[in-house]
Order: structure tokens, then sequence, then C-alpha cells
């Protein structure tokens, strides 16, 4: 499913963000991504979502090569991919079913279908009955649930997940975690960035380890 291949990145300033990285996360694993606060985590994110380029090396997604697409056909590839911020982005003078419902309207669903696919992801991660309140109503768990609805909506292969339960509790972080588990179960690859070491301890994934840009740990199946 991912697969970087010798991968480097280095910004215009010289920082070198990543360093020669190589790990394969195959269809339908599980898989958490740590590290130290700037060792890379989000960087190796934003090249699986072409938000940013490699400076060296290859990322392939579902075999296709990342290094081959062209401006115009990154829309398209990201639909495959469904993503959950620390943050929830959520557009706060829209209500949950018009948040959940976004990716559907850009990419062109029919309104009875995109209604079936917004209450079907809303009513998994528990909100059925709040489809008509505004986020800023809820809480934070609650707006993370928001968050993960609207990213597995479109029904993606892939679901990345960056610092999701960086602002809530351990008892909701867990709740946070046991819905990406659910997922996974149904086939969904699955990476999450964490700081949450003792969350990735007790769930017993595969776990990728970055250090100052260098992989360290966990770069194959046995690692």
């Amino acid at each position: 499913m991912i697969k970087f291949d010798n991968v480097s990145k280095r910004y215009e300033t010289g920082y070198e963000a990543l360093s020669h990285v190589n790990f394969q996360i195959d269809h339908g694993e599980m898989v958490f991504l740590t590290g130290h606060s700037g060792a890379g985590k989000s960087t190796l994110l934003k090249l699986i979502m072409l938000m940013e380029r490699s400076s060296r090396g290859q990322v392939l997604v579902a075999n296709q090569n990342l290094n081959r697409f062209g401006r115009l056909q990154i829309p398209y590839y990201r639909r495959n991919i469904g993503v959950v911020f620390q943050d929830h982005q959520l557009l706060f003078d829209r209500s949950v079913y018009d948040n959940v419902a976004l990716p559907l309207l850009v990419a062109g669903f029919q309104p009875r279908d995109a209604e079936r696919r917004v209450r079907a992801a809303l009513d998994k991660v528990g909100l059925l009955n709040k489809e008509k309140s505004l986020p800023i109503t809820l809480s934070g768990g609650e707006q993370q649930r928001v968050g993960i609805a609207r990213a597995v909506v479109n029904k993606p292969p892939l679901l990345l997940a960056d610092e999701p339960t960086g602002n809530l509790d351990p008892k909701l972080s867990a709740e946070i975690m046991d819905l990406f588990e659910d997922f996974n179960r149904v086939g969904v690859t699955v990476l999450i960035a964490t700081h949450d070491l003792e969350l990735v301890q007790r769930l017993g994934h595969r776990e990728l380890i970055l250090k100052e840009g260098k992989l360290i740990h966990g770069g194959d199946a046995d690692g």
C-alpha cells in the first residue's frame, strides 16, 4: 500500500527533514509513526498526501509512483486518502452534517447518496444525534469524531492521522484509537503519527520510529 524507497526531504533552507527513509506498509495494516517533536513525522505524512515532494527517492502508494503525479492529478489522488488532524480543521459556521458532507460534495456525489454516506459515517462515530449541531457546541472529543467521520465518509482505502489524540485526555484518546482499529478491521490501511507511546504500546501494532529524520526502528514487518 505504502512504500518509501530511500526517501529524503531537504527544504530550500537546507534543513533535511527526512534522510534515506525505507519502509513498506501492507494493505490492511495499522501502523504507528512515533518520534520526538521535529523528527519528521508530519513531513512523512505530507509526502504521502502530496503536500510535499521528496527531494530524493521514491514514494509509492497503491503501486503509484507519486513523483510522476502532475499538479492536476493530485486532487483525484487525495480522494482515496482520509486525513485526520490534531486540530480537527472543522468549519465552525456549518453544521456537523455539512462538515462531514463536504468531501462528497467536492467529489460530485448525488445528494441522496451523500446523505446516506454522511449518516452512516456519523453513526459509526456515535454522533448521528448531533448532525444538526454546530461544531463549537461539541466537546473536543466529539469534534475529533466529526473529523474522523469526514475523513472516512468517502470510504478511502488509506487513513492518515497526525496526532489525532494530542488534545484529548487518556479515556477519550483510547476511544478515538478504538475507532481507528474498527476501520482497520474492515480493511482500511491506517497510519497514525502520535506522541502517545503508552497508547501505542498497549495496542501492539507495528511502530515506525523516527529520530532526526532517520528511521531507526520498524522499517520492515519484523522490525
